[in-house]
């Protein structure tokens, strides 16, 4: 009697250690997801990472430990602390990578992290054809964004959706984190609307988002990815000074960062 040969499925994982979000996600050979965590960032990288792994893991059934990954990927502000990471890749290109998966008609994304914001161009095969980044300022991040919404004392998503009641945009002229947000309590105390007020944020944030996407060669759509792709206010901001279309993607684009990580991995494999 021939035993026959149990073959069991790998996994492969993709942890992006962001300054305010650690994304976590797991894929199979299939390049399926199987598992994903969004988690808001500790103080130590390392134990957000470890957390955010430890949670994804418990979702896949024949996972018992993150040693038993395939392979896995580090990427994000604190790739080199992720815990049984074989490796780390640039943000840039997971990122790339993980829209690539999402939908490979997306060749242009602006990522808007919690520090930074990103443009990157992408090439036929999922690879970085060119990119540009502002990480001198923190104006336009999603740092900036929580620091708007907690002037307004209001949630991230209440703020988000705001500006989409304006008639009128109040342009917020600082360009400066802790000047806009002087600005705009001068604003509130004036009697101002609220969503117009908001509206000129969005509209700050579009601006500079513009210039990224052009330097990294956008030209008919882009995607957003990054916690702040969720918010409709600035999706409509950037298509009305980009006069192009953004591009809805299938999958959570927080977690693009972490896709593109475990789909390296995968491929570091050769399945």
């Amino acid at each position: 009697m021939v035993m026959e040969e149990v073959r069991i499925m790998r996994y492969f994982g993709g942890c992006d250690a962001g300054s305010t979000y650690t994304k976590c996600v797991i894929i199979d050979e299939n390049s399926k997801i199987v598992a994903s965590v969004t988690n808001r960032s500790r103080i130590n990288p390392v134990l957000s990472a470890e957390a955010a792994l430890n949670e994804a893991v418990a979702q896949v059934k024949g996972l018992h430990s993150v040693k038993d990954l395939a392979y896995l990927v580090g990427t994000g502000y604190g790739r080199n602390k992720v815990p049984f990471a074989d490796e780390n890749i640039s943000e840039i290109s997971c990122h790339a990578m993980g829209v690539h998966m999402a939908n490979p008609n997306v060749h242009a994304v602006i990522d808007i992290g919690g520090q930074d914001v990103k443009g990157i161009a992408i090439d036929m095969d999922g690879t970085v054809l060119n990119f540009a980044m502002n990480d001198k300022c923190a104006a336009g991040t999603g740092r900036f964004f929580e620091s708007m919404a907690n002037a307004f004392e209001m949630s991230l998503e209440e703020f988000s959706k705001l500006s989409l009641k304006a008639k009128n945009v109040i342009p917020i002229t600082a360009q400066c984190t802790v000047f806009a947000e002087s600005e705009v309590v001068s604003l509130v105390g004036e009697g101002k609307p609220m969503e117009e007020i908001a509206a000129g944020i969005q509209l700050s944030v579009a601006k500079r988002c513009f210039v990224m996407a052009k330097k990294a060669g956008a030209t008919d759509s882009v995607a957003l990815t990054g916690g702040c792709a969720k918010n409709e206010g600035l999706k409509q901001a950037i298509e009305k000074v980009l006069k192009i279309k953004v591009v809805d993607l299938p999958i959570d684009p927080q977690l693009m960062g972490a896709l593109g990580a475990a789909e390296y991995a995968k491929r570091k494999v050769h399945v």
